[in-house]
């Protein structure tokens, strides 16, 4: 069984927590609008305005005026995340993280120690409340896909358990666009076919669905079915780490595009770090609203775990290297793959002064933010980017 946990709200929650005046006001995590910056978080609050994650923090302040803009500090974010970690740790060694905000768990071998996995779901929930004093929308199901379903169906302070017995039970009244992979061109070509319900999706012949949609037929049809096979796969038993997040609607600019890959890359060095990997190999994934998924990729000549190192990589197969059509993407991921230990690699006497200096920074960030807390120390910028025209991304 899969428990899938996401925090509500993550970042401007946090904030809220730090700051409890600000609760029940409109709330924006993420970079000003005069240096072209982009909403990393907004609260249910400003969520009611229409603002989402990975807008442009100007067009956010044209629907909601009033909103508070907070910078992002994704180091402290960071700690706070590891604090929830060990929640989880509590109940399996099996968690995948999506994110800062949300991981898998895989419970199907621990479920034995307690009463049951609803259980094991509730008392991660209240834990975490208890212990961090944030909110947790949990999903408990027999696979990856329908535990992330569940979770996001009752938000914000979420709880779903899906039988294993009744899934079509549980899929058929919900709409098509809860199918990942269903966007709004997709969405909009399943509606003149007069189809609106997974129940009408999973109805509905293979062979037709690959034949109108190629690959992204058959993998809608085997969601509808509720058929995952993905196992959860941890951190250190891994063979890459990445992140990835698809946007609430489609993102056609390339500062909102290397904004969010910033982010992304901070998390996954961060991930790298915490579990004492470095990663020879940067990947990057672009899926177009048409589902067309671009991967871009490229080696190191060494292994390494420094944000900055990733980034410069990474920023350049986004800006440099996708294919030449319009720009309009769902869905933005970045990983590292060729992962090794520090012991494993062996150093020079030589090693680039910048080089010695940009991991020197991540290692006593994350020492000082592991053993100080939040206020012990704040980076700058939470990558360096050698660009003059750099738009303006949330600090760390």
């Amino acid at each position: 069984m899969i428990i899938h946990v996401d925090m509500d709200a993550f970042y401007a929650s946090v904030e809220e927590r730090e700051q409890p005046e600000l609760r029940g006001k409109p709330v924006i995590v993420g970079g000003t609008p005069e240096g072209r910056g982009v909403v990393a978080a907004a609260n249910y609050v400003v969520r009611q305005f229409g603002v989402h994650s990975a807008m442009p923090t100007s067009t956010a302040l044209k629907r909601c005026p009033e909103a508070i803009v907070l910078p992002a500090r994704l180091d402290y974010y960071a700690d706070v995340s590891r604090q929830i970690h060990e929640v989880f740790y509590r109940y399996t060694p099996l968690i995948e993280p999506l994110a800062l905000d949300e991981a898998f768990l895989d419970v199907s071998g621990t479920i034995g120690l307690f009463d049951s996995v609803e259980q094991i779901g509730r008392k991660i929930k209240e834990e975490i409340w208890q212990e961090v004093q944030l909110v947790a929308s949990v999903g408990v199901a027999p696979n990856k896909f329908l535990a992330k379903l569940a979770s996001d169906l009752q938000k914000p302070d979420g709880f779903v358990v899906v039988d294993g017995e009744k899934i079509n039970e549980f899929l058929d009244p919900l709409p098509v666009s809860r199918i990942w992979g269903v966007g709004r061109v997709t969405g909009k070509a399943f509606e003149k076919l007069g189809i609106r319900t997974i129940r009408q999706l999973r109805e509905l012949p293979e062979d037709f669905l690959e034949e109108r949609f190629g690959k992204l037929g058959t993998h809608v049809w085997k969601l509808a079915q509720g058929v995952d096979d993905r196992p959860v796969i941890p951190d250190r038993g891994a063979k890459s780490i990445s992140n990835e997040t698809t946007f609430p609607a489609d993102i056609d600019q390339l500062e909102v595009l290397q904004s969010s890959l910033m982010e992304l890359t901070e998390q996954v060095g961060r991930r790298l770090r915490r579990s004492e990997l470095r990663g020879r190999t940067v990947h990057i994934k672009v899926r177009y609203h048409d589902f067309e998924t671009i991967t871009r990729s490229q080696t190191l000549a060494a292994a390494t775990s420094s944000t900055n190192e990733l980034y410069q990589v990474a920023v350049e197969m986004l800006t440099n290297r996708l294919p030449d059509r319009h720009l309009c993407a769902r869905l933005l991921g970045m990983g590292v793959s060729g992962l090794e230990s520090p012991d494993s690699q062996q150093r020079t006497l030589f090693d680039e002064p910048e080089e010695q200096r940009d991991e020197r920074l991540d290692e006593v960030t994350d020492q000082i933010k592991d053993r100080f807390g939040k206020r012990s120390v704040r980076r700058g910028s939470a990558a360096k980017m050698h660009r003059s025209d750099r738009p303006d991304l949330p600090s760390a």
